[in-house]
């Protein structure tokens, strides 16, 4: 897919913008954290539009509980990983990640469910896009 290239503040304004519980895992919305349950497709959605940052799945430590989570990280050129989380807000202070891998992207196995939810925000992000250049 060829998409157009937003700049990554550009991008974040955008699925901020278009986070709902349409989009959230399982519908979740946790009232003062729009972020919440929106990691995967905002991750694969980063990645639709800058190939070269990957999938990661990885597991949160909150105060409560382990969570799974998933973010963005590319390879520097000098060969460092870094990463780029649009969703770690939804997180409170102290929480950290324990584990983390880089996701196969040719090997998502994605539900209907999830697929629609990431097609849902792609939609909604170009919309979004497309809106905000057209205002300039």
């Amino acid at each position: 897919m060829t998409l157009l290239t937003p700049s990554l503040d550009g991008l974040r304004t955008a699925l901020e913008a278009s986070w709902d519980e349409a989009t959230a895992y399982q519908g979740a919305v946790r009232p003062g954290s729009p972020a919440f349950g929106q990691c995967y497709p905002t991750s694969w959605l980063v990645q639709q539009f800058q190939p070269e940052w990957e999938i990661v799945r990885g597991t949160v430590a909150t105060a409560d509980a382990h969570h799974t989570h998933f973010w963005n990280a590319r390879r520097g050129t000098d060969g460092a990983l870094r990463h780029l989380d649009f969703t770690w807000t939804q997180f409170e202070p102290g929480a950290h990640v324990c584990e983390f891998e880089i996701v196969d992207r040719r090997y998502l196995g994605d539900s209907a469910s999830t697929v629609a939810r990431c097609q849902l925000l792609l939609v909604r992000v170009l919309h979004r896009l497309a809106t905000d250049r057209d205002a300039r």
